[in-house]
């Protein structure tokens, strides 16, 4: 492939928040190469597809995205990344019926050269043994195209093995950036328009463990909150043990950091989170709840929750819906057991049967959907700091996120795209919240 010719190439992303972050990073560094970025519809020279192996589903999903891309363009090459690609290449390669170059998770951060390799093949194996991977690959930090808000990756990797979960062999033990490089990278996405960093990871709350010396997300939060200047934070998803009381009176006292929590639930019966082999009771989930509200009282609680593992019965099935009820959280986000050849959930006796896991899935989306309506029905009359992003489609307003992660709809100029304004709400029609400009 010769450097001098033009060239394009369509990146698309399966899965997690890590995964958009990775993708925006090897985009930019396509560009830095001379390269134009097309969607991934259109004809291009290299085609790459960040998989997600976290479900059948997706990888169902990342295989047809592969057959796409190589009818798209039988003469273009087609990079294969991300944790399908880590976990089940063999069966890629033989399902693709011609060469694609597959890079491992432990080599995205060598993408680009692997993919503008002079008559590389992709033959060369390069999903190695992940588990054995100790070091954080630093790839650029980069914002999404047209975000003003963007997500900056500090920690990868997962120590934890939950019986259901394939994601520790998809990308080995927590790693974590170090401090110093964090900051940096921070200046570098201020620097590039983002007024918003989402931290993330695969255990964020891991995050410096395994650094020499070993600090904590407790450390850097406090580090990037004594900072004069930069942009508002939130934090991706923390298992329950990780929400201190000292994290919270941080994110009190700080206006850099938004009151907005994901927590992974995932079953509201105790025998279940057992087999699950989760480190935490359902009362110590009553109780982080409850010290996060009691400290941060307008903050939005999302809950990650897995229906149908095996061996949940119906008894089972309504200690987490009646759980739920009880809490005063803001949404839910869903997911069917899938069954992931490799853990130990695979192999447990009395797996659900499909069509009783879609339908508690359903019944538990209905119950997060009247959540989130009750959520913002409370906002009512409430001053929010909101970033404007841009003109929301269906009602022609600015549009924006509250610190709360509450979407509000307000009349303003477009010029004040990107900026943070104050916004009283004044209506809330179910899932429609409006504001005005103070």
């Amino acid at each position: 492939m010769s450097e001098a010719s033009p060239r394009t190439v369509a990146v698309t992303t399966l899965g997690c928040k890590v995964n958009q972050c990775e993708s925006a990073a090897i985009s930019a560094c396509f560009e830095e190469r001379g390269f134009k970025v097309v969607p991934f519809g259109a004809a291009a020279d290299i085609y790459v597809i960040n998989t997600c192996a976290v479900t059948a589903k997706a990888g169902a999903q990342s295989r047809q995205l592969i057959r796409r891309a190589l009818r798209a363009n039988p003469e273009g090459k087609v990079v294969v990344t991300g944790c399908y690609a880590q976990v089940a290449g063999p069966e890629l390669r033989e399902m693709a019926g011609r060469e694609v170059c597959l890079v491992g998770n432990d080599s995205k951060h060598l993408l680009v050269p692997l993919a503008l390799a002079e008559g590389g093949d992709g033959r060369e194996p390069r999903a190695s043994d992940i588990g054995a991977k100790r070091i954080f690959d630093d790839l650029p930090a980069r914002r999404l195209p047209g975000r003003t808000r963007g997500y900056l990756k500090i920690q990868d990797g997962c120590d934890n093995f939950c019986s259901y979960c394939i994601v520790p062999h998809a990308r080995g033990r927590a790693r974590s950036l170090a401090p110093e490089r964090v900051l940096a990278k921070v200046r570098e996405l201020a620097a590039a328009g983002c007024r918003e960093l989402v931290l993330t990871g695969i255990h964020v709350g891991m995050y410096g463990q395994d650094l020499t010396p070993r600090t904590s997300l407790l450390s850097l939060a406090r580090l990037l909150a004594g900072q004069t200047e930069g942009p508002r934070y939130r934090i991706s998803s923390l298992e329950p043990g990780e929400v201190s009381r000292e994290l919270l009176e941080l994110m009190a006292q700080s206006p850099r950091f938004m009151p907005h929590f994901h927590l992974p639930l995932q079953s509201g019966a105790p025998e279940v989170l057992r087999r699950m082999r989760r480190r935490y009771t359902v009362a110590d989930f009553v109780r982080v709840v409850e010290m996060i509200l009691a400290t941060l009282p307008e903050a939005a609680i999302g809950l990650d929750v897995l229906t149908g593992f095996p061996g949940e019965g119906e008894a089972e099935f309504e200690q987490t819906v009646k759980l739920i009820e009880g809490l005063e959280i803001s949404y839910l986000h869903v997911f069917p057991y899938s069954r992931r050849p490799g853990t130990p959930a695979a192999l447990m006796p009395a797996q659900v049967p499909g069509p009783v896991k879609e339908s508690r899935a359903a019944r538990l989306l209905a119950l997060g959907q009247e959540k989130r309506r009750r959520f913002y029905a409370r906002q009512q009359g409430a001053r929010r700091r909101v970033l404007a992003e841009g003109r929301d489609s269906r009602s022609k307003l600015m549009r924006g996120f509250a610190e709360n992660y509450v979407p509000v709809c307000f009349p303003a100029d477009p010029g004040l795209a990107g900026q943070v304004l104050e916004v009283r709400i004044e209506e809330v029609r179910g899932l429609e919240v409006f504001g005005r400009l103070i």
